[in-house]
């Protein structure tokens, strides 16, 4: 596969779109680009995702945002505007349904059918290509809020021509990010070119006037990934979309749970994607930031979820993210129902609005773990760019060959899964194995060194069973895992 990081020209992407839009039969709705388009020019500039953004950003506001999908339109519409008039949010989602993230639609005409005869829905999300315009539409026209697709799809170039056309302002995903941590063996050359797609044709609304937002999925795999490694591949995805001529780029970040070191992560990320964006000449690119509350395992005690809740809630309004994406006390029994949703949010509201005007100083211990993750994160983004030879998209594909980019715990077959990760006895995540990660000895030591005092204050070996226990601590009521006696 001939592979490289470069803009498609339209002749290139018009080519493509002809076999993007046979793939399913609501593709020939949205074959006419000029009038979705048109369309697009229709709604109305509240409803905008990344206005709202960039306005928040301005402002220094936290928003809010649930994830929310179920299978039918009206009981999705019915569902967003409980989690707008209850719980108070300020942005909406469509969360898209699994067999959509695998391009399985037959499947989805299934899903649909058992969901009207069951009256509930049978998918675990919206099938929005199965719906198309139409419905994608219906939905956008009878929200109040900005709406969002998320999903998890390697391929998302038929769903991104759909929900654009259907005057959706923000696509979430990447080559990266929407596949290693979900899928088990898609070519990163593949997932590249398909998301270089996705991203052309989100710059090409945006060249019609209509701004439009992308939003690479920062947690990864949610478990115990060291910040520099999620920052590396956010800053990653940001310059790939850049280079299509993506202009509102939201990079994101998954609570580790150690406040410093997830507020230094969140600084970090923001300062070096807008400069990398520079150093590369993408001008006039605007950049948000978005804090995932924790991605891992939730405890099963409805209070003690708000109390992880309400704690993710203090490091987003201390980081000063522009948005933040809200779990649900019910998160350890799967998908909750809409009340414990908008529960989840009004729990957040709460926090952000109590401390919405203090602040986090640059403190000693605050800008150590800036500093750290900032020369990781460069090692990281110098090693792709040299075994890429400039190419970044090249330099993708042959970092993970190589183990410079490395997910842990991700079930794909081109991640070497070689680095391993365990807390510090703050808290804090770092690197117990830097596989093939191109450190400095400086920077290798000062991760072992930080796991070393956790050995000895537990009394314990620096090893593999401390990540174990770090992985379900938070379920247990812990942020530190602790050794079974």
């Amino acid at each position: 596969m001939d592979l490289k990081n470069s803009k498609l020209t339209m002749d290139e992407f018009l080519e493509i779109r002809k076999d993007v839009l046979n793939t399913w039969h609501t593709g020939s709705q949205v074959a006419n680009l000029d009038k979705m388009i048109e369309y697009a020019h229709t709604v109305p500039k509240y409803k905008n995702f990344a206005l709202k953004l960039q306005k928040a950003k301005k402002e220094k506001k936290v928003l809010t945002q649930p994830r929310a999908g179920v299978c039918l339109v009206k009981s999705q519409i019915e569902l967003l505007n409980y989690l707008d008039e209850e719980g108070e949010a300020d942005l909406l989602p469509t969360t898209i349904d699994s067999y959509t993230r695998q391009n399985r639609y037959e499947n989805c005409e299934l899903g649909i059918t058992e969901s009207r005869r069951n009256a509930r829905s049978m998918l675990n999300g919206f099938p929005i290509v199965n719906h198309g315009i139409t419905g994608a539409r219906n939905l956008l026209e009878s929200v109040n809020l900005p709406l969002q697709a998320r999903h998890g799809t390697p391929d998302a170039r038929l769903m991104s021509e759909i929900l654009h056309a259907s005057g959706w302002t923000s696509n979430e995903g990447g080559a990266i990010s929407y596949n290693v941590p979900y899928s088990k063996d898609v070519p990163l050359e593949k997932s590249i070119k398909d998301w270089q797609y996705c991203d052309r044709l989100a710059a090409i609304y945006e060249e019609s006037g209509i701004p439009t937002n992308r939003e690479p999925f920062g947690p990864l795999t949610g478990t115990l990934v060291p910040p520099s490694m999620s920052n590396a591949v956010a800053i990653i995805e940001a310059l790939l979309a850049a280079e299509q001529g993506v202009k509102h780029i939201t990079v994101g970040y998954g609570q580790c749970g150690n406040q410093i070191q997830d507020i230094a992560a969140i600084k970090a990320l923001e300062s070096q994607t807008e400069a990398y964006l520079r150093q590369y000449g993408y001008d006039g690119c605007v950049i948000t930031t978005v804090f995932h509350q924790w991605m891992g395992g939730f405890p099963r005690d409805e209070a003690k979820a708000y109390g992880a809740i309400a704690n993710a809630s203090v490091t987003a309004a201390l980081a000063k993210v522009t948005k933040v994406i809200v779990k649900t006390p019910h998160e350890a029994f799967g998908i909750p129902t809409k009340e414990a949703n908008a529960n989840g949010l009004k729990c957040t509201k709460m926090v952000l609005n109590l401390m919405a005007d203090q602040k986090v100083y640059m403190s000693d211990k605050l800008k150590e773990q800036t500093n750290i993750i900032k020369a990781e994160t460069t090692c990281i983004m110098n090693a792709v760019f040299e075994v890429g030879r400039g190419d970044l998209a090249v330099g993708v594909v042959e970092a993970f060959k190589r183990g410079i980019l490395d997910i842990p715990f991700a079930p794909s077959r081109h991640s070497a899964n070689e680095i391993l990760p365990a807390r510090d006895i703050y808290g804090a995540v770092r690197y117990l194995d830097c596989g093939n990660v191109p450190f400095t000895e400086e920077l290798k030591k000062y991760n072992r060194y930080m796991l070393e005092k956790r050995g000895i204050y537990q009394k314990r070996p620096v090893d593999f069973q401390m990540t174990v226990d770090d992985i379900f601590a938070v379920s247990e009521g812990r942020l530190v895992g602790q050794q079974n006696k």
